[in-house]
């Protein structure tokens, strides 16, 4: 059964998405999109910050930065892992409520505890499910 025709529902995870993640994701190969002017440095700022004071946290701040990096970052400019800034746009609408929200460095520091904490439990699980 296909969902009925229209735009989603005012207040579903859908109609919270940018429009252009509402349509899908952007043709394979295609050249992740700008970040405002500004927006990067700012947010960067923010991330590194709250991480380079906690030194525990630092491997899981790689994994993530890992996972959130758009495939082949190195062959676009800036020629750096960081996510594709519809993604980011998203996540800050989702935990903000504002595209051009900055998270907090409590924020920052509470998801990478939480990511560690996530990838510890995944990892101590046995392989099968009995």
């Amino acid at each position: 059964m296909s969902p009925p025709p229209g735009p989603p529902p005012t207040g579903s995870p859908e109609s919270m998405a940018p429009p252009e993640l509402r349509d899908g994701p952007p043709p394979a190969g295609s050249p992740p999109a700008p970040p405002p002017p500004g927006a990067r440095g700012r947010d960067v700022a923010v991330l590194a910050g709250a991480v380079l004071a906690r030194p525990d946290l630092w491997w899981t701040a790689l994994g993530e930065l890992r996972r959130m990096a758009p495939r082949l970052w190195w062959r676009s400019p800036p020629h750096l892992p960081l996510p594709d800034r519809r993604l980011w746009e998203f996540r800050m609408v989702t935990a903000y409520g504002r595209p051009d929200a900055v998270p907090a460095r409590a924020d920052v520091v509470s998801f990478l505890e939480w990511c560690r904490a996530a990838s510890a439990s995944s990892a101590s699980r046995p392989a099968g499910r009995g």
